[in-house]
C-alpha cells in the first residue's frame, strides 16, 4: 500500500511539474509600432553616414529640387568681405561670429562650445540683454554690444571682444550607488573693444541645433500644437506646457513660436534672416541694416541692399526647410523596446511627444500630411533653477526652454564627432543631459535615478536609436 501511494505521488508530481511547464511562458517580446523607423513619414532617408543631416527631402517638384542645391550653396560657403569680385557672396560682417551658416551648423549638425580659448565659429554664441521687454514683448537688447556678443570681425575693426568657460564639477550618486558628475558653465566675457558693458547685462549662452525635419515642424497645425498645451496644469501630471507668442517681423502680427532654443522665431523664414544678421552680419529685407556695434558703419563698405536679395533669401529657407530626417536605427531590438516602455513610464513623453501629423505645408507639399515622431511638443517648459538663466524670449521666461526634438540625436556623434547636449552644450552625454532636468522635468529625472543601471542603459539605448 505504501508503495502504491510513492509511485502515485511520483506519477502525480511528473504530471504536475509537465503541466507547470507548459504554463510558464517567457515574457512575450516587445514589438516596435508599425513604421516607426519612419521618424520623418515618407521625408525619411536611411542614412547613418557623417552626412546623415545633409540629405534632400525625397518627393521635392522638380524647381525645389533643383532650389535645394542652389540653397545648399549659400549655406556652406564662406561670405567675404565687400567689396569684392564674389558679388553674391560678400557683405561680411562688420561683426560676426562665422562667415558661413555650417561654420556653426557643420554638416547640417550641431554645434558646440569651444574646446579651448580662442577657439571661434564652433557654434556657440552668447545673447545679451538688459532686464525689460520691447514693445512687442521681444528682449531689450544691451545697448553697446546689441543681441550677440560678435568675437569675430572684419579685418578693418576691431571684433567686439572674447569670452571663456569656466566649469564647475558637481557629483551626484544614483540609488544603486553607481557615481556621477555633472558640471555647469560660467562664461566670462573679455578683451571688450567699446567700452563697458551695461551692469545689469544678462548673457544666455545658446549651441547651434541640428538642421533635420524643420519644414515638417513648420507643417504642423497650430491646432495641433495647442492641442497639447496645459499652461495651468489643468491634468495635474505636473506638466504645464505652453505656447510662446512671438512678433512675426514678416507679416507684422504675434504668432506662434516654433523656432529657436526659446520658440522666439515663427518661422524658418524669419529664423533664417535673424541668423544671417545675427551670426554673420549679413543683411536681408527683413533687417535691412548692418549688424554695428560702433552705431556708425556708415564708412564701411557693404554688399548691397540688401546684402542676400530676397530669392537667394528664399533657395536658404527651402534648403532649411527640406532638410530629410534620418530613419530610426534598431527599432526592433528589444533593449531598444525595453528603454522606449520606460521613456514612457517616466513621463518623459509629457514633454518629448513621440508622433505628429502635419498639416499642409504653405510651399512644399511633400511635407504636407505625415505621421512624423519629433519626440517635441514645440512647447516652453520650466526646466528648474539648474538649467536658468535671466535671458527672457517674449513669453518664454529665463527657466523656461522649447523642448529640442530628439530626432537624430543618436547620430550627433557620427556627424558632428561629439556627445555635447543641451542648449549650452554641457552635458557630455545623454546621461548627463536627463541628469539637468529639473522643473516640470524633475519627476521623470528622479524616475531615472532609481532605476537599475541596466534599466538606464535601456533607456540610453532607446534615445540612440532616434
Amino acid at each position: 500500500m505504501r508503495k502504491t501511494i510513492v509511485i502515485c505521488g511520483l506519477t502525480f508530481l511528473v504530471f504536475f511539474l509537465q503541466q507547470c511547464k507548459k504554463e510558464i511562458k517567457p515574457d512575450d517580446p516587445l514589438k516596435a509600432e508599425e513604421n516607426e523607423q519612419y521618424s520623418g513619414g515618407q521625408v525619411t532617408v536611411f542614412d547613418e553616414s557623417p552626412s546623415a543631416f545633409g540629405s534632400q527631402a525625397p518627393g521635392l517638384s522638380g524647381d525645389d529640387e533643383l532650389l535645394f542645391f542652389v540653397g545648399h550653396a549659400f549655406f556652406t560657403e564662406n561670405w567675404v568681405t565687400a567689396p569684392s569680385s564674389t558679388k553674391g557672396r560678400d557683405g561680411l560682417g562688420p561683426f560676426f561670429n562665422s562667415n558661413s551658416c555650417s561654420g556653426c551648423h557643420f554638416k547640417d549638425g550641431r554645434g558646440r562650445a569651444p574646446q579651448f580659448d580662442g577657439e571661434v565659429s564652433s557654434g556657440l554664441v552668447l545673447r545679451l540683454s538688459i532686464p525689460g521687454q520691447g514693445s512687442h514683448g521681444e528682449s531689450l537688447n544691451e545697448p553697446l554690444y546689441g543681441k550677440q556678443l560678435q568675437d569675430q570681425a572684419i579685418s578693418s575693426v576691431l571684433k567686439e571682444g572674447a569670452y571663456t568657460i569656466l566649469y564647475t564639477e558637481t557629483s551626484g550618486t544614483f540609488n544603486d550607488g553607481t557615481t556621477y558628475n555633472l558640471r555647469k558653465p560660467e562664461y566670462q566675457i573679455s578683451n571688450l573693444n567699446y567700452g563697458a558693458m551695461d551692469a545689469s547685462v544678462q548673457v544666455s549662452a545658446r549651441v547651434a541645433r541640428q538642421m533635420i525635419g524643420l519644414g515638417l515642424l513648420e507643417a504642423l497645425s497650430e491646432a495641433t500644437i495647442l492641442s497639447r498645451a496645459d499652461e495651468n496644469d489643468a491634468n495635474g501630471d505636473g506638466v504645464s506646457g505652453r505656447v510662446n507668442y512671438v512678433w512675426d517681423y514678416k507679416n507684422q502680427q504675434t504668432a506662434i513660436g516654433r523656432f529657436g532654443w526659446k520658440a522666439e522665431h515663427p518661422s524658418l523664414y524669419q529664423q533664417s534672416a535673424a541668423a544671417l544678421y545675427e551670426d554673420i552680419g549679413i543683411s536681408t529685407s527683413l533687417y535691412n541694416t548692418q549688424n554695428c556695434t560702433t552705431g556708425d558703419c556708415s564708412s564701411l563698405a557693404n554688399g548691397g541692399d540688401p546684402e542676400i536679395d530676397e530669392d537667394d533669401l528664399l533657395k536658404v529657407v527651402l534648403y532649411c526647410q527640406t532638410l530629410a530626417v534620418p530613419a530610426r536605427r534598431n527599432w526592433t531590438d528589444q533593449t531598444v523596446l525595453k528603454g522606449k516602455q520606460l521613456f514612457i513610464n517616466s513621463g518623459c513623453v509629457s514633454c518629448h511627444a513621440s508622433s505628429m501629423t502635419t498639416g499642409s505645408h504653405p510651399t512644399v507639399s511633400a511635407l504636407s500630411n505625415q505621421k512624423i515622431y519629433p519626440y517635441s511638443d514645440l512647447l516652453l517648459h520650466d526646466m528648474g533653477a539648474g538649467l536658468a538663466d535671466s535671458h527672457t524670449d517674449f513669453l518664454a521666461t529665463g527657466r523656461e526652454w522649447r523642448t529640442p526634438p530628439l530626432w537624430g540625436i543618436g547620430l550627433f556623434q557620427t556627424v558632428n564627432n561629439h556627445t555635447f547636449y543641451l542648449h549650452d552644450g554641457r552635458a557630455r552625454s545623454l546621461e548627463e543631459a536627463i541628469l539637468w532636468h529639473g522643473g516640470e522635468a524633475g519627476g521623470a529625472r528622479s524616475k531615472f535615478v532609481t532605476m537599475s543601471k541596466a534599466d538606464r542603459d535601456a533607456l540610453i539605448a532607446f534615445l540612440k536609436s532616434l
